[in-house]
């Protein structure tokens, strides 16, 4: 886990993985075997852990009962439509066409219904395959996202390798890219976003101290008491375009926009601090800040505004005509119609979200998240014996639950602690970024502690996590400086604790996955009363 380059020990005061990493780095045919191959084979895993038995079960369950009729209706006819009340089990029967033209009131923006669409029409939208398809494709590039992002953040290969295994065979993530929910493809979304952030961030601060050394030769003019506005930063308007289709699939991405604008004025103003710029705070917030802010936050809205087409070219859209009748009027009166209408059924989905109250049995609030209180029960199917697909002479249990790997996410909510405590110490911006990314996909959700919400939300917090996660393991294999026997004992514990983390992986798999068991083994994955 810990980085050799710069104090490499020698043979005789190495360990055995040390040895290996030395050879790997020594030959420069099996580093670059190893720069494509642990990916590869880590999304690979990924993969078939996602795909095998995807279309199980073949009915629909829990809230896919809205998106996957919704995504369908609106693939057609460009928005959401109403369907019959008994339309779940005529649409998996085959009945695919019985939507109405009327708008269906949907409370979430359209991207991720139109992914799950293209699915759907790729395997035909009956194949309960095609509903999942896109977010099985989407949660496995999130295993590859997730390694490109440890790496920019480390240059590691080992530490992204281990970061993107810990994802690959986590329970929540597994599940939420296997039924067809818009969290699993909002996580995506949001990986990607802070990835070109953290590229942003190694690109920009390059070019920042670059340009502020070679101003600091010139005469004493006072051009140093401001730093340069460094425009060229596509990477930055790559994070804005990726977080605002996080907001077009839910709009909990707007937080994720919000954070990387904020992570960016900061870090702009700690490097121009660091370069020798005297007017670093002010630089950074009033002009380098206007600049990142028309960098990141125009091509966000372009990117969500886009998402809504089929509704705007479409007039069967609920709300469509809200306030044809009622137009603004004095300074908004140059709006558009149509955006008018759109920004009226915001307001109602802002109202909806806000005051969502509704009992749940697995209702979970925010604050009881690191505890995994109340996991939530996606599918749970109970056969006799001799029933199609039972083999087991006491009958067969089939679960589907949103647990994470409980290991790997206790001993991550304990990480993140010390992550935290850690950047208090060090000042690490790696240790930073990744705090940030914790803050943007949890905090916000503390806010609301009586609106419904769910354990699974939670799949847009793990990748942090695991990345908190594996920052402390690697502080646990020892830095190189330290001495033999004690990163020798600090790389075995981290083995041992990955070894064991799989193995829990490997025992609850049937349960994420829908898998017959039988009711006994079914109940040893129970560990708290409040999991039931």
């Amino acid at each position: 886990m810990t980085s050799t380059a710069e104090h490499p020990p020698t043979a005789a005061a190495s360990t055995r993985l040390e040895r290996w990493r030395s050879r790997v780095h020594a030959d420069p045919a099996r580093s670059r075997l190893f720069a494509w191959l642990a990916p590869a084979l880590v999304t690979l895993l990924a993969g078939v852990l996602r795909f095998a038995g995807l279309g199980h079960p073949e009915s629909i369950v829990f809230d896919e009962t809205y998106y996957v009729k919704d995504s369908w209706s609106q693939w057609v006819l460009g928005y959401p439509s109403s369907w019959p009340a008994d339309a779940d089990a005529r649409f998996v029967a085959g009945e695919t066409d019985i939507f109405t033209a009327t708008g269906s009131y949907v409370v979430h923006p359209p991207l991720g219904r139109i992914l799950i669409a293209a699915g759907m029409a790729l395997f035909g939208p009956d194949s309960s395959t095609g509903w999942r398809f896109s977010v099985a494709v989407l949660g496995t590039a999130s295993v590859l996202v997730l390694y490109f992002l440890a790496h920019a953040l480390t240059r590691s290969r080992l530490f992204a390798t281990v970061a993107a295994f810990l994802l690959a065979i986590d329970g929540v993530a597994i599940v939420m890219s296997r039924i067809a929910l818009l969290d699993g493809i909002l996580t995506f979304f949001v990986l990607l976003a802070f990835w070109f952030a953290a590229l942003d961030r190694r690109g920009s601060l390059d070019r920042l101290a670059a340009l502020v050394t070679a101003r600091a030769g010139d005469p004493p003019d006072g051009r140093l008491r401001w730093g340069p506005v460094l425009w060229a930063r596509p990477w930055l308007v790559a994070a804005g375009a990726a977080a605002g289709a996080a907001t077009a699939v839910k709009w909990s991405g707007l937080y994720v926009l919000a954070a990387i604008g904020l992570y960016a004025v900061v870090t702009d103003a700690l490097a121009r601090r660091r370069a020798g710029v005297r007017m670093w705070p002010a630089d950074a917030a009033l002009r380098q800040g206007p600049a990142s802010f028309l960098l990141l936050v125009p091509i966000a809205a372009v990117v969500y505004v886009a998402s809504w087409t089929g509704w705007l070219a479409s007039d069967g859209g609920y709300s469509r005509h809200a306030v044809d009748a009622t137009p603004a009027t004095g300074v908004w009166a140059w709006v558009p119609l149509a955006l008018q209408n759109l920004w009226a059924y915001h307001q109602s989905i802002y109202a909806f979200h806000v005051g969502l109250t509704t009992p749940h049995g697995y209702a979970s609030p925010a604050w009881q998240w690191p505890l995994l209180v109340r996991p939530t029960s996606m599918h749970w199917q109970q056969d006799a014996a001799g029933t199609a697909g039972c083999g087991l002479p006491a009958g067969c249990t089939e679960s589907i639950s949103s647990l994470p790997n409980p290991i790997a996410w206790w001993a991550g909510v304990a990480a993140a602690v010390f992550l935290a405590v850690r950047f208090v110490m060090v000042r690490d911006w790696r240790y930073a970024f990744v705090l940030t990314g914790l803050a943007a996909t949890y905090g916000p959700w503390l806010l609301y502690p009586d609106r419904t919400i769910f354990q699974f939300y939670t799949v847009v917090m793990v990748p942090f996590l695991l990345l908190a996660l594996t920052f402390a393991l690697r502080e646990i294999a020892g830095p190189p400086t330290a001495p033999l026997a004690r990163r020798l004992s600090g790389q075995r514990v981290v083995v041992v604790f990955l070894v064991v983390v799989t193995l829990v992986s490997a025992f609850w798999y049937p349960v994420w996955t829908g898998l017959p068991v039988a009711y006994d083994f079914w109940r040893l994955h129970n560990w708290l009363p409040t999991w039931v």
